[in-house]
């Protein structure tokens, strides 16, 4: 009897913990060995528009201010954020750094969305094919958010993207684009984005200000805070790694316009 009740007790906590949390959950403990531990840290997989699974790291913080959006760029993985997340954890955001099925791996972790793409033989062929990823985590991190509208980071095409979503979705109130191009076949962004009157932050390599200027030339400039590096910078959001000569200047600009946000 005593066998019996006990065991009622296990499925009944199994139960409980199911209902909790609908989200299948899968630490990752040689990653936090490697980087060292964030609150709450876990990395999650959750579906695409289309059903691809996509592999996320979710960096929670008690009491956040609210929810960012990490979004990697070309041959990288959500490995571009571990240090980035981590600080703007400090700052008082929980951040959602995700694996698009466009990439291969950054810092030792490898794109397993991208890795499953290949696998189950889906189109990734162009960057566009991203899009659905990046929507997908939008809405997972809106509902995240207490149904508020989130920040969204993008590095290289991803700010593309970012700053194509952003245009027409509700549930983004902020962007912050690193490099963003001309990088998506068939569509041209600087005409895609005309009507964005969202904040925008935006940042690039040196070499690149001219081209991002020319990019958002259309967009109302009261809206635009342009970081534009005096010293050696590098191309998409690995201005913001330590090991980036500018990146202190690139991190003051970034928080300050982050904490210009309402």
């Amino acid at each position: 009897m005593k066998y019996f009740i006990s065991l009622l007790l296990v499925v009944f906590f199994l139960a409980s913990c199911k209902n909790k949390n609908d989200l299948k959950f899968n630490e990752d403990t040689k990653f936090n060995a490697l980087f060292g531990n964030i609150t709450d840290f876990k990395t999650i997989n959750f579906p695409s528009k289309d059903g691809l699974s996509i592999t996320a790291d979710l960096y929670l913080i008690k009491e956040a201010k609210d929810i960012i959006l990490l979004c990697h760029q070309a041959g990288f993985s959500r490995g571009e954020y571990i240090e980035t997340a981590k600080r703007l954890n400090k700052m008082g955001y929980s951040c959602l750094a995700i694996d698009q099925r466009s990439g291969k791996g950054v810092n030792g972790i490898v794109n397993q969305t991208a890795k499953l793409a290949i696998e189950k033989g889906v189109e990734k062929s162009n960057y566009i094919d991203a899009k659905p990823d990046i929507e997908s985590a939008i809405d997972y991190a809106y509902k995240m958010n207490n149904s508020k509208p989130i920040i969204i980071v993008g590095s290289s095409y991803s700010a593309s993207l970012s700053l194509l979503l952003a245009t027409s979705n509700d549930k983004i109130k902020a962007v912050a684009a690193f490099s963003p191009g001309e990088y998506l076949k068939g569509i041209n962004v600087s005409k895609a984005i005309v009507t964005l009157d969202k904040p925008i932050f935006v940042a690039s390599s040196k070499k690149e200000i001219n081209k991002v200027v020319e990019l958002l030339d259309r967009i109302v400039v009261k809206n635009i805070t342009h970081f534009k590096p005096k010293t050696a910078s590098i191309h998409g959001s690995r201005g913001l790694w330590k090991s980036i000569e500018s990146s202190r200047n690139c991190w003051n600009s970034f928080e300050g316009w982050l904490k210009s946000l309402k």
